[in-house]
C-alpha cells in the first residue's frame, strides 16, 4: 500500500519509512505524487491538526495520506509549547533557538517533567479516518546533549535510558518514542481496517 506523507519534514519521512516499512506500507512525499498542499494548522489539539493535514492531502492526491502532529508538552510551561512546538517563539527560528527558549523558560524551575506527544491520522479517499496517539514521558535537561535527532531531541531525556533522544540511535528512539508508540497503535488500527474491507 502506498501512503502520502502529509508533511514536508524529511526527518518525519525517515521515521515513518523505518516504522511502517515493516508493514509493507510505502510512504512517499507529496512531491512524489505531484501534489503540494499547504495546510494551516488551526486546530487546538494534536489530533485536530493531524486530521486537517491528512484529509487535505488525501483529497488532493486521491491516495491514503498519513499525517503526524506532534510536540513537546512541558509541565512547568503550562503544557507548552504543545501544538505550537514547531513555531514556538515565532517564525524563522532554528530548532536550536526554539529549544533554548524552552531552557530559558525553565530557568530556576525544579519541575523539569515533560512529555512528547504524537497523534497519527490516516485519511483515505473514501472518507475513512484512522487515528492513534502516543506519548513518551521524560524530563528537560539543563543543557543540550547529543548530535542526532531533530527539534527538541537534544533537551529531552528519557530517565530509564539516561539519554536524550539526540543521544539515541534511530532504533532506540523508534522503539520508545511518542511517534513509535503512536505508529504501533496505528498499525493495529490499519490492520483492523484492512481486514474489515476484505470481508
Amino acid at each position: 500500500m502506498k501512503m502520502v506523507l502529509a508533511s514536508k519534514n524529511p526527518h518525519k519521512l525517515v521515521e515513518m519509512k523505518d516504522i511502517l516499512g515493516h508493514m509493507g506500507v510505502e510512504v512517499v512525499l507529496e512531491s512524489d505524487v505531484g501534489v503540494d498542499v499547504d495546510v494551516e494548522e488551526t486546530g487546538e489539539t494534536f489530533e485536530a491538526n493531524a486530521a486537517l493535514k491528512a484529509q487535505a492531502v488525501a483529497a488532493a492526491a486521491g491516495l491514503p495520506a498519513i499525517a503526524d502532529d506532534s510536540g513537546l508538552c512541558v509541565t512547568a510551561l503550562g503544557g507548552g509549547p504543545g501544538v505550537y512546538s514547531a513555531r514556538y517563539g515565532g517564525p524563522g527560528l532554528t530548532d536550536q533557538e526554539r529549544y533554548r527558549l524552552v531552557l530559558t523558560g525553565l530557568s530556576g524551575q525544579l519541575d523539569r517533567s515533560a512529555k512528547f506527544v504524537s497523534c497519527i491520522c490516516c485519511a483515505f479517499p473514501d472518507g475513512t479516518v484512522l487515528t492513534a496517539r502516543g506519548e513518551c514521558p521524560g524530563i528537560i535537561t539543563y543543557a543540550p546533549r547529543g548530535e542526532d535527532g531533530f527539534g527538541y531531541d537534544p533537551i529531552f531525556l528519557v530517565p530509564e535510558y539516561k539519554k536524550t533522544f539526540a543521544e539515541m540511535t534511530a532504533e532506540e528512539k523508534n522503539a520508545i518514542s511518542h511517534r513509535g508508540r503512536a505508529l504501533a497503535k496505528f498499525k493495529t488500527e490499519l490492520e483492523n481496517y484492512l481486514h474489515g474491507t476484505d470481508q
